[in-house]
């Protein structure tokens, strides 16, 4: 299910998109990124409409993805 990023309230959102740049393997290329600003990049990409909010609910578990994956889902 995809859920809209104005439907989640602003620490929510903020938790979600910090889990999802910390994730181990995240990579911002070769040089440090502070997490505001990777927060701020993950925003714009959500208004953008190029990576998307979703909701298992068989594992009750929200993440971020690239609208391109989830046919893939």
């Amino acid at each position: 299910m995809i859920i809209p990023a104005e439907a989640l309230s602003p620490d929510t959102l903020n938790a979600l998109i910090e889990e999802f740049v910390t994730r181990d393997g995240t990579d911002y290329g070769d040089h440090e990124t502070d997490l505001a600003s990777k927060v701020s990049q993950v925003k714009a990409l959500l208004a953008r409409k190029e990576v998307v909010i979703i909701f298992n609910e068989a594992t009750e578990q929200a993440g971020i993805v690239h609208k391109d994956q989830i046919n893939q889902l």
